[in-house]
């Protein structure tokens, strides 16, 4: 075999190991799993999708109004920023959130501040929020 043709070849099985490698996911915690599209349904201003995170018995005791859920939807996400996060307990993660939201009538934005709280369901096995949608009459 001729030394261009070998390089080739050893090029050949170096990309295709390469691209082994780069197609191997990245293994995410379930936490880290549950913030990431928590965010992405926030930061699309999906605020139906991002109820579904919020924790069941906190639904029930305090379950949003019509009127409430029209309120999210006169908003419009333009930034999401997690400013810190911590673990007080196995089970629990606290993260403050700046937000910000662009009212879509009077175009108008501000930020709101979003202290999260989370909380780990064993039986489930998943995370669900305990404080609820970010507060649209908060600032910072």
């Amino acid at each position: 075999m001729n030394a261009p043709r070998l390089f080739r070849l050893a090029l050949a099985l170096g990309l295709v190991v390469l691209a082994a490698c780069a197609s191997q996911a990245v293994q995410r915690s379930p936490r880290d799993q549950t913030l990431y599209h928590y965010v992405s349904a926030v930061r699309w201003s999906d605020f139906d999708l991002a109820m579904g995170f919020i924790d069941p018995a906190l639904l029930e005791a305090k379950p949003l109004t019509d009127l409430e859920k029209e309120r999210y939807k006169q908003y419009q996400v333009s930034g999401y920023e997690v400013k810190s996060g911590s673990e007080p307990a196995p089970d629990t993660y606290e993260q403050v959130v700046e937000i910000r939201v662009v009212n879509r009538n009077t175009q108008v934005e501000k930020v709101i501040t979003d202290r999260q709280t989370w909380r780990w369901d064993a039986e489930a096995k998943r995370w669900w929020l305990m404080s609820g949608l970010p507060d649209l009459d908060a600032t910072r």
